[in-house]
């Protein structure tokens, strides 16, 4: 009772899963039905089938099984039925029309029954149809020994000696395919040689392994009197010896001159992600290689000879020329390289942090005497320098005010006149605090395995050299400086290699540069660089530290007038100090991403336009020097539709 009511349950959940979503008015309509069947009983298949297609079915006792069956496409009532022929094949049922009723017997019996005479009057391919062939040049009952093989078990072949006919009785997909078998076995073959033309095969192909079957000894010792020529221009086969021998070859011929389902022996493969001229550079090369290998590949060599590959660069495509064995083989390498690759987002963080505090003091004195042009006593210190024009300036001379007066806190005092001692002092004070924060955070997108940089910065003259031909009293001729230009910014350069993990090496090169400013003694602009070198691990998402430089440095100098710099107290009126002290903080982090489709890089993208848009719209200040005129800014980024197809 409990498994009646199973049965009967599990017809009803097949039957609303067939039909029940299509609705009332959608029968009417001839609508889609899809099929979901795991496990289901054969017999409750048979009814749902019936429920659908209005056919009345008797099964017979021995009609047992489980059914499973998915469709991603809705079918009609007629594909429905057709797909439910199919179902019964594969577990070994027919359907036999008789009236109105369907009988579902098994295939071994089906033989026994009536059915659609002729191929041409079958309904679908999986239907039983009986034929009767007229065999006109060959006796028939020599062609059923040979022929048998190729009739199922439920099928049926019987040779009528008195007519010369053959009756066979199969599915109509493989009646079709007998037919055109014996259509051609049944040739007029009165002389000793037959032409055989191929349509599909290679005479060639045909005839090496034609040769390799009946050059065997026969068992019982008789010599092998056929022989196989082939003939490239027409692309057939001679065939030579006795006429059943030659009945036996013309049959295993023709079952070997079928098409190939991909297309013979040249292919056009066109290629998603992978460059074609490369990809064919490689392929060619591996075959070629495979030539000179010993051993069983050795053998082959001559079959390898016949691979070619080139590529054709507008279409992206790689056409290959190659036996069927060697095809399948190369599509196969062809399908693991032609891949999307993952795609590598890779932000580097530079941070330097510099404090640097300076403290100056000094002072300096110029005395002249009467009379002289010449300063009797002076000092002359970097950081107050210029006070030793006053010399100059007591004679008569002009002084530069400007060239007086140093960076802090600058006080004279002193006597200048024509008659008696000019002297003069300048004392010089100066306290220093900066600070300087920079981050840079340069970023970079690459394929996994491909090399990518960056370069952001300006190239900056630099002086090399001069040159000036002084020639006579007509002063300098052609004058000329020599200059060359340095690349001064950020640069990045990284390789990217994704492991098997969320994890990936990276090759890296980053080289940060910038002009700093001018020491003394320095004859041109000066350059700070910053270079780091490395290969590291950094899991997908992560921040690594690539290095860095942490460094204080400390400058005292103290200059003075001998003797009288030593007096207690008096002697810091000739004494000039100087105190520097910098602090540098330099770190330089690593970020890489992994964005393995279309949609983590759509992500990433949007978010850094948006960033840019963010800012330009933030940037704006109420500046109106062009009424009339917008602030250019990017236009606002439509987001994609994800359809779920790469």
């Amino acid at each position: 009772m409990n498994q009646t009511m199973k049965l009967k349950r599990s017809a009803l959940l097949i039957f609303a899963a067939v039909l029940l979503p299509l609705g009332t008015s959608a029968l009417a309509q001839e609508p889609g039905i899809t099929l979901n069947w795991k496990d289901a009983d054969i017999r409750i298949v048979v009814e749902a089938v019936s429920e659908a297609t209005g056919k009345n079915f008797i099964l017979d006792p021995r009609v047992t099984g489980k059914v499973n069956l998915l469709s991603a496409e809705p079918m009609s009532k007629d594909a429905f039925y057709e797909a439910f022929l199919s179902i019964l094949q594969v577990h070994g049922y027919i359907a036999v029309e008789s009236g109105n009723l369907i009988k579902i017997l098994p295939d071994a019996t089906a033989r026994q029954f009536p059915s659609t005479y002729g191929t041409e009057n079958a309904a679908g391919v999986d239907d039983m149809a009986t034929q009767v062939i007229q065999v006109n040049n060959v006796a028939a009952t020599q062609l059923v020994p040979i022929l048998r093989p190729l009739i199922p078990q439920y099928g049926h072949m019987v040779a009528h000696a008195g007519s010369n006919m053959l009756i066979i009785s199969d599915r109509a997909g493989n009646l079709a395919r007998m037919v055109s078998i014996i259509r051609r076995i049944d040739m007029a073959s009165d002389e000793d040689i037959e032409v055989v033309s191929l349509q599909n095969a290679s005479a060639a192909e045909i005839v090496r392994i034609m040769t390799a079957l009946t050059q065997t000894q026969r068992a019982d010792g008789a010599p092998v009197t056929t022989s196989l020529v082939a003939d490239s221009r027409t692309n057939s086969v001679l065939i030579g010896g006795d006429k059943a021998d030659r009945l036996r070859l013309r049959t295993l011929i023709a079952h070997l001159d079928t098409p190939l389902e991909a297309g013979g022996d040249s292919q056009v493969r066109y290629l998603r992600y992978a460059d074609a001229e490369d990809l064919a550079t490689k392929l060619q090369a591996h075959f070629t290689n495979l030539t000179g290998a010993g051993g069983a590949q050795a053998t082959a060599a001559s079959t390898i000879d016949n691979v070619s590959v080139w590529a054709d660069p507008q279409t992206n495509a790689i056409i290959v020329n190659a036996p069927p064995k060697m095809m399948r083989s190369l599509m196969q390498i062809v399908d693991k390289l032609d891949i999307r690759r993952a795609q590598v987002l890779v932000e580097a963080i530079i941070v330097e942090v510099i404090a640097d505090e300076e403290n100056r003091l000094g002072v300096s004195w110029a005395i002249e005497g009467t009379g002289s042009q010449t300063p009797i006593a002076l000092t002359d210190f970097a950081d107050v320098a210029g006070v030793v024009q006053l010399g100059t300036a007591a004679s008569g001379g002009t002084v530069d005010p400007s060239s007086l007066v140093r960076t802090g806190i600058t006080v004279g005092l002193g006597r200048i006149s024509d008659s008696g001692v000019s002297f003069a002092a300048i004392l010089n004070a100066l306290e220093g605090d900066a600070d300087t924060n920079i981050i840079s955070t340069p970023s970079i997108v690459t394929t996994d395995n491909e090399e990518a940089t960056l370069n952001v910065g300006q190239e900056v003259p630099f002086v090399t050299g001069s040159f000036t031909n002084t020639g006579g009293t007509g002063g300098s001729v052609n004058p000329f400086q020599t200059i060359n230009r340095q690349q001064i910014g950020v640069k990045l350069s990284i390789t990217p290699q994704i492991n098997d993990g969320d994890s990936m090496v990276l090759n890296i090169s980053q080289e940060i540069s910038s002009i700093a400013q001018s020491a003394a003694g320095a004859v041109d602009l000066i350059t700070n660089q910053r270079i780091v070198e490395t290969t590291v691990i950094v899991d997908d998402g992560e921040i690594l530290v690539l290095g860095g430089l942490i460094e204080d440095t400390l400058l005292e100098s103290d200059q003075s007038v001998p003797v009288l710099g030593k007096i207690p107290l008096l002697g810091a009126l000739f004494r000039s100090q100087k105190t520097e002290k910098r602090k540098t903080n330099l770190m330089i982090f690593i970020r890489a991403e992994i964005m393995r489709d279309s949609t983590e890089t759509s992500f990433h993208t949007n978010q850094k336009y948006n960033l840019i848009r963010k800012v330009q719209e933030g940037s704006d200040r109420n500046i109106q020097l062009m009424p009339g005129r917008d602030r250019p800014i990017l236009p606002e980024l439509e987001e994609k539709q994800d359809d779920g197809s790469e």
